[in-house]
């Protein structure tokens, strides 16, 4: 076995994890029979000579994976100063920088950096590098016309079917930041508020003395006693025993129907005394 069982278990971890959600524009195909059989596929990134190609890479596990790195190279033709025409790929990922911490991709995403920013000073194909110092143009044309005739295919591979994980993200992280600029932006419902409070002060009853509770059912009218024409002072008396729901009825309610009694009182008083000078004139007429 060229790997150790424990290793193979983590490989297979990964390139599952690759599969079901994948990073942006990196794919990863494993064979069917042979699960160390794996295939990166890079699309071009965009803004560089490679944007519209599909490069493929292939991986070599060792026994020293992955304690070592695994052993990389293009199986597709591309022109760049770091890949020479065998397919080599110079990246200190693969050589002195390498983690046993790293798996497939981070390698897949260290050489689809090494697409956008080339490094010259390192080249494995010398005629690439010299190229890309002297002549950036010449040297653009010359990668896009290769990626155009090698590695542009007339149907994109059907491995990027499956959305990455950073398109399947972003729509969420938008919309929560959409809503949350509508929610800064709306503005702050003052008038309804105020309207609702007013709506509320002018439901509420007029309280125009402080509720407070009784010492007994009995009413009194300390405050507003009644003088008859002698001066003599009244104390009246609720009709019926108030309630438990009236205990916190102010004392002034009652003066209206105290006042009617006194106005009734006061008018039979004052009709009695006619009453009998009509009596004393008819019985001095008989």
């Amino acid at each position: 076995m060229p790997v150790t069982p424990a290793a193979m278990r983590r490989l297979m971890r990964e390139i599952t994890q690759l599969q079901t959600s994948p990073p942006e524009g990196i794919r990863v195909v494993a064979g069917e029979d042979n699960m160390l059989d794996v295939t990166g596929i890079i699309e071009g990134p965009e803004g560089t000579p490679y944007a519209g190609g599909y490069f493929r890479i292939k991986f070599n596990f060792t026994e020293e994976f992955p304690a070592a790195p695994p052993k990389c190279r293009f199986i597709s033709k591309i022109f760049h100063p770091n890949v020479s025409s065998a397919g080599e790929i110079c990246v200190n990922t693969l050589k002195k920088d390498w983690n046993s911490s790293y798996g497939i991709g981070h390698i897949l995403v260290t050489v689809k950096c090494l697409l956008i920013y080339p490094n010259p000073e390192s080249a494995l194909d010398e005629e690439a590098g010299k190229l890309l110092l002297e002549d950036y143009e010449s040297y653009c044309a010359r990668a896009r016309l290769i990626t155009s005739v090698h590695c542009t295919p007339k149907t994109r591979p059907p491995e990027f079917d499956t959305p990455s994980a950073d398109s399947e993200s972003a729509p969420s992280g938008s919309n929560t930041a959409l809503k949350a600029s509508n929610a800064a932006e709306a503005p702050v419902p003052t008038l309804v508020a105020s309207t609702s409070a007013k709506s509320l002060a002018s439901a509420a009853p007029p309280v125009t003395h402080p509720l407070k509770s009784s010492a007994s059912n009995t009413l009194t009218t300390s405050s507003s006693t009644l003088s008859d024409k002698t001066g003599t002072k009244e104390r009246l008396s609720s009709p019926s025993p108030l309630g438990t729901a009236d205990s916190n009825v102010a004392a002034a309610s009652p003066v209206e129907p105290a006042a009617a009694t006194a106005k009734a009182t006061k008018r039979g008083a004052g009709n009695i005394p006619a009453g009998m000078e009509k009596r004393k004139k008819a019985l001095k007429r008989l």
